[in-house]
């Protein structure tokens, strides 16, 4: 892989570090300020909805900006935002920075999987996503863990500081490596961006990617009390297996890239089916530790094998603009992590209990996969009817 992907990843390390870390931080964040934890848990919706929010407006106002010039520009507005992070007097400001900090989230991934994928042959386009999402996972592994343990020690806003000088050298890396005149913008610049999302297609790849979020963070949001109250595991024992699933992100993350690679929508509808049968095996299994165990891992791995090839399926299905679109379905992603996360939330006040959640996730997953099948049915008829024009 060229070096300006592993500058890319470094940004989307940082970026990963920063939007997760903050849940382990919330108990210092509340007492430092002065909220409640449920309050100090709205900054994770902040930023959120800045994600979801900020995607389409940054990525509508740089349209026709060169893309290197843009993520110098979103990785430098992610510093900023960080830098108010550490400083915020109160609150407000620190909710007001996290949503500031969130607005470029999206358009980065979106785009930078759009240069990304412009540095490689087309054989190996999945596989550069890949890495640049892997500092995704990584930050899950690495960064996560390492930030919780500076803010328990040396207080929250020690983290932030850190983040910010990791962004620094993520600027640094991109405008040094990421060549000039990469991934050329679209021709009719904001209208050739819009025009795509006229197609079906398109808004097909980013349904499956909000449903398939969904199914994940209708069942993960309440991953704890399920380790703890069914499978009986300690809170101790819950950190490990998070950083198993984290493994298992990093993995699956991996294996997407090269199985999409070579067959992009098989390895989608594969990744849907693995990630049903995980669900059902979950709430089967739930009750004991070991089985608990080996399946949140399993389920890290067909979590992450299904990313690569969705985003590379936006790109391909919005050839002719896809940097909107391929932002578009980053927040795709995020309004699945936050509807998964209300629609696990109701069924429990509903009466389902902890280890029957899984089927909940499952329902979701399986309503992805009928969304790709279609959609992988469509292709074929559209090639069909290709191969059969010329001879009528």
């Amino acid at each position: 892989m060229p070096l300006p992907i592993f500058a890319l990843a470094i940004a989307s390390f940082c970026i990963g570090t920063t939007e997760f870390v903050i849940m382990g931080l919330l108990p210092e964040i509340a007492a430092d300020l002065g909220v409640s934890i449920p309050a100090a848990g709205m900054l994770v919706t902040g930023y959120a909805l800045g994600v979801v929010v900020g995607a389409p407006v940054i990525a509508l106002a740089t349209a026709r900006l060169p893309r290197k010039s843009v993520l110098v520009f979103l990785a430098s507005l992610f510093v900023i935002g960080n830098f108010f992070c550490a400083v915020a007097p109160g609150y407000w400001t620190l909710m007001a920075a996290r949503v500031v900090t969130a607005f470029g989230h999206g358009a980065f991934f979106g785009i930078g999987s759009v240069v990304a994928a412009s540095l490689v042959p087309k054989n190996k386009q999945a596989r550069a996503m890949s890495l640049l999402f892997a500092g995704l996972t990584l930050a899950n592994i690495l960064g996560v863990p390492a930030g919780t343990a500076l803010g328990e020690a040396f207080g929250w806003r020690s983290t932030f500081w850190a983040v910010v000088g990791l962004g620094l050298i993520s600027v640094i890396a991109i405008a040094w490596l990421v060549p000039s005149g990469v991934a050329p913008v679209t021709k009719d610049g904001l209208a050739g961006e819009v025009r795509v999302l006229r197609k079906g297609q398109v808004w097909l790849a980013m349904s499956i990617s909000a449903l398939a979020s969904a199914s994940l963070f209708a069942v993960f949001t309440y991953i704890k009390p399920i380790l703890t109250d069914v499978s009986g595991l300690s809170v101790s024992a819950v950190t490990w297996v998070l950083l198993l699933f984290g493994a298992g992100l990093t993995i699956g993350n991996v294996i997407g890239g090269r199985l999409a690679d070579w067959k992009l929508m098989p390895t989608a509808i594969g990744a849907l089916v693995a990630m049903v049968l995980v669900h059902l095996f979950f709430a089967e299994l739930a009750s004991l530790a070991t089985a608990a165990v080996v399946l949140v891992f399993l389920w890290g791995v067909v979590a992450f094998v299904i990313v690569p090839p969705l985003q590379m399926r936006v790109v391909q299905t919005a050839r002719d603009g896809p940097n909107l679109a391929a932002t578009l379905n980053q927040g795709a992603f995020n309004v699945g992590n936050a509807v998964g996360a209300w629609i696990g939330g109701a069924a429990i006040s509903l009466g389902v209990s902890y280890q029957n959640l899984p089927f909940v996730g499952a329902a979701l997953a399986l309503t992805a996969l009928s969304v790709a099948v279609f959609s992988y049915a469509l292709d074929r008829q559209a090639a069909a009817a290709s191969f059969a024009a010329p001879a009528e």
